[in-house]
C-alpha cells in the first residue's frame, strides 16, 4: 500500500504535465506554455556555459585565461594529457591522487551515514533525557563554519601519536576532521525523513515478533533509501573537494595528497598558471562526482524533497 498511492501520483502527475495541463487537468495556455519553455532554455544555458568555457579553455593550445571562442583554432587533447602524465610538480602521481580522494570521500560518505542514521534514529523514536538538549548542541555544531573547527582538530588530532605516527599529518585524521563536520548535517536531515515513516509500521512488525533492531533494519532502512541516498552523496561531495583541512593538516605528498591540493597547486604566482592544464584538471577533478550522481540519480532526487511532507 505504501509504494502503490505514491506510484499512481507521480505517474498521474507525468501524465498530466506531458499533456501541457495543470495539476487540476486544466490545459495550459501557448503563451503560457511558450514562456515556461523560455525559461528552462535560459537556465540549461546558464548550467552548461560554464562547462563549455572550462572545456574551450582546456582543449585551447594558446594558454589563455580566457576564451575566444567555444572551439579555438588548433584544438587539441595535449593538455589532458600532460595533467595524466604529471599533474603537478610534486612527486606524486594522478592515480595516486584520485586514491586519496576516493579513499577520503567514500570514507566520510560512510562514515557520516553509518553513523549520522544511528543517532537519527534514536533522536526520531526515542525519548530519553537531555534529548531536545542534545539536538540543539549538533544544530549548534551544524551552524559553525568548517573554518572555525580548524584550530581545535589540528591541536587535538596533533597531539594524538602512535609511535612515529601522527594522526594529524596522515589521511586518516583528515576524514576524521571531514567526518566532524559532516556528522551533524547528517543526524538532522537523516532524522527529517525517519520522522514521516509511520511508527505503525515498526508497532506491527513488534506483533508479528521482530525486534526493535530487526524492524531498523528491515523496515526503516529499506524505507529511508532516498534520504541515505543523499546524505551519502553529499557526504561524498564534501570529502572528494575538501581543501582546508588537506592543506593545513599535510605536508608532504606521501601523507595522503588530493585532488583539490594539486588542483590549487597549479595556480601561480604572478600569472603564471597554466590554465589549458588548470581547465583540463578541474574537468577530470569534477568527472567522478558526476558519475556518482548520474549513477545514483533515482534515489538522489528522491531524496531531495525529504522531509518535506509529514505523513
Amino acid at each position: 500500500m505504501t509504494s502503490v498511492v505514491p506510484e499512481a501520483t507521480r505517474k498521474a502527475a507525468t501524465t498530466g504535465l506531458s499533456k501541457g495541463t495543470t495539476e487540476a487537468g486544466r490545459p495550459l495556455k501557448l503563451r503560457t506554455q511558450v514562456l515556461l519553455q523560455v525559461i528552462c532554455l535560459f537556465i540549461t544555458a546558464t548550467v552548461l556555459f560554464p562547462i563549455a568555457w572550462i572545456f574551450s579553455l582546456a582543449i585551447d593550445p594558446r594558454n589563455l585565461s580566457r576564451p575566444t571562442g567555444f572551439i579555438p583554432p588548433g584544438a587539441t587533447l595535449d593538455a589532458f594529457a600532460r595533467v595524466i602524465a604529471q599533474p603537478t610538480s610534486d612527486e606524486i602521481s594522478l592515480l595516486e591522487l584520485v586514491r586519496n580522494s576516493f579513499l577520503l570521500a567514500s570514507s566520510v560518505s560512510l562514515f557520516s551515514v553509518g553513523i549520522g542514521v544511528l543517532a537519527a534514529y534514536a533522536f526520531s523514536r526515542l525519548r530519553f533525557r537531555l534529548r531536545e538538549v542534545l539536538m540543539i548542541a549538533i544544530l549548534g555544531v551544524l551552524m559553525l563554519p568548517a573554518v572555525a573547527t580548524i584550530l581545535p582538530l589540528f591541536l587535538m588530532l596533533n597531539g594524538i601519536n602512535l609511535g612515529a605516527f601522527n594522526l594529524r599529518t596522515s589521511l586518516i585524521g583528515v576524514g576524521l576532521a571531514v567526518v566532524s563536520g559532516a556528522l551533524p548535517f547528517a543526524i538532522w536531515n537523516l532524522k527529517g525523513y525517519l520522522d514521516t515513516i509511520p511508527k505503525e509500521l515498526e508497532e506491527a512488525a513488534a506483533v508479528d515478533g521482530c525486534t526493535r533492531n530487526q524492524s531498523f533494519l528491515r523496515i526503516v532502512l529499506p524505507l529511508a533509501t532516498p534520504a541515505l541516498a543523499v546524505t551519502g552523496f553529499l557526504g561524498f561531495v564534501s570529502g572528494w573537494t575538501e581543501f582546508y583541512f588537506v592543506s593545513i593538516f599535510l605536508n608532504d605528498p606521501s601523507q595522503g595528497f588530493t585532488l583539490s591540493l594539486a588542483l590549487n597547486k597549479m595556480v601561480g604566482a604572478f600569472g603564471q598558471t597554466p590554465w589549458s592544464d588548470f581547465a583540463a584538471f578541474s574537468i577530470l577533478f569534477a568527472a567522478p562526482v558526476s558519475i556518482v550522481f548520474f549513477v545514483f540519480q533515482r534515489y538522489i532526487v528522491g531524496g531531495l524533497a525529504i522531509g518535506g511532507v509529514k505523513g
